[in-house]
């Protein structure tokens, strides 16, 4: 099996970027974040909760505090009882905090779709290296 080129000084500089990241990190401790919220922030409680909203029909606020809870429990009912809205990703099984994290953001930004110029949006995330286009058709 061939070696990746270039492979170790992507593990080294994968290594350097985190390291000691916790020191360039700053931590702010809160007993609650759902109060001094500014008054146009509404609390969005990301769980499996019996009268949520199914995560495709949910419309997002313009500002929004999300809420999820943890993976071995749930949030609690003091937290729910706060929220301006509850929702809840339909799957079979519960997922993990990071693809819920991931999907429900992914659906914000997919709901926006109309605010998203696409040209810009690739340019601007894309690798460097990456200069693919797509074959324009031949109609």
């Amino acid at each position: 099996m061939q070696k990746a080129r270039n492979s170790s000084k992507y593990k080294y500089q994968s290594r350097q970027r985190t390291q000691n990241s916790h020191e360039r990190i700053d931590l702010l401790e809160m007993e609650d974040l759902t109060t001094n919220l500014d008054g146009d922030v509404e609390i969005v409680c990301v769980e499996l909760v019996v009268g949520a909203t199914a995560l495709p029909h949910f419309v997002h606020p313009e500002k929004a505090i999300y809420l999820f809870g943890p993976e071995d429990g749930s949030l609690p009912q003091e937290v729910v009882d706060k929220a301006h809205h509850v929702v809840y990703i339909p799957t079979h099984g519960c997922m993990n905090l990071a693809a819920t994290v991931n999907v429900l953001m992914y659906d914000r930004l997919a709901k926006t779709l109309d605010s998203i110029d696409d040209h810009a949006q690739v340019i601007a995330n894309r690798d460097n290296k990456n200069r693919l286009r797509v074959k324009e058709s031949c109609d």
